[in-house]
């Protein structure tokens, strides 16, 4: 470990110039004073690194000084697909060897893709999860990942909907990340299913390994999984009038499904620009509150019990407001 950590604080020193102990600290997670140490380490090893004392000093290298010594390690090359995913890739544990890894794509670049892949990263920006949301904080999530990676199988305890608790055990085959929520896809009992990795509670490897199925493909698999989550939670379908303040709505309240609805309706507004159209909506009484949130921007027509259901809950916030 620590010969790893001397050649990134060489790379750092080589790829971005002068650096205090403190930044140094920062980048590596470590104290200063193991810096400090590092950097006699360097020197004593033949290192041209040099001390600027005072508040605008640092360590540098002598100019013009560069190491070859950059190949990346399998792990290193492994985790530059989550190069643009800094926070997932901490979140899988992968977080200091993808810095090492771009640490030494870094110092491999000639100087003026170097500053290019700079800029680059200094100008744009991904944040995954969506507003209002973070990345969820999940402890066991290196521990799947560990068992994705070298196929192993494991036994879980998994709180389902409704707070009921099941024991599965699972092949565990890929993770995804969704709007900062990790989900697993794992095969049980013969069958591929999707596991939110929040609502798993225990996990136990059971030391043994599985053959991975050689037709599995992740991106696939998410993307059918998804659709028929979509259709499973977008069941029902209301005739309803919407104004043009809530075709803008629709999007934000009901995602992709209502803004792909919209897109699909085959009428045209009339003279006082209200739209007649068909919109998916969930279930039983979550139909009710999502579409309470339109106000008076939104009226359904179809199906009567539906719009009943409305109308008895307009009445009571009526009476309860006077």
């Amino acid at each position: 470990m620590r010969a790893s950590r001397l050649l990134s604080v060489l790379l750092l020193l080589q790829n971005r110039g002068r650096m205090t102990a403190e930044e140094l600290a920062t980048e590596l997670e470590v104290s200063v004073r193991t810096v400090y140490r590092d950097v006699e380490a360097l020197s004593a090893a033949g290192v041209p690194v040099y001390a600027d004392r005072g508040r605008t000093g640092g360590y540098q290298l002598i100019d013009g000084y560069r190491t070859r010594l950059t190949g990346l390690t399998e792990e290193e090359a492994q985790s530059l697909s989550l190069a643009g995913l800094p926070g997932a890739a901490a979140e899988l544990g992968l977080g200091t060897v993808l810095a090492a890894a771009q640490l030494k794509l870094h110092a491999a670049m000639p100087a003026e893709l170097r500053a290019g892949a700079s800029k680059l990263s200094d100008r744009f920006y991904l944040d995954v999860p969506g507003w209002h949301r973070g990345i969820e904080s999940l402890p066991r999530l290196s521990e799947l990942a560990d068992a994705v990676w070298h196929a192993r199988r494991i036994k879980v305890r998994y709180e389902r909907w409704g707070q009921r608790k099941v024991d599965r055990v699972l092949d565990p085959l890929g993770l995804i990340l969704k709007a900062g929520n990790w989900y697993l896809a794992a095969r049980c009992d013969g069958t591929d299913r999707t596991y939110r990795v929040s609502r798993i509670e225990e996990l136990d490897d059971l030391g043994e390994t599985f053959e991975r199925p050689s037709d599995f493909d992740l991106a696939r698999y998410w993307q059918e999984w998804s659709e028929q989550f979509e259709k499973r939670m977008y069941s029902r379908v209301a005739v309803v009038r919407l104004n043009e303040f809530a075709r803008i709505l629709v999007p934000f309240y009901l995602g992709a499904v209502g803004a792909r609805a919209l897109r699909e309706a085959d009428a045209e507004p009339d003279e006082n620009g209200w739209l007649t159209m068909e919109l998916p909506v969930e279930p039983g009484e979550s139909a009710v509150g999502e579409l309470l949130r339109f106000g008076g921007n939104l009226e359904v027509l179809e199906p009567p019990e539906l719009r009943e259901r409305l109308a008895e809950e307009i009445r009571k916030m009526g009476a309860r407001y006077g």
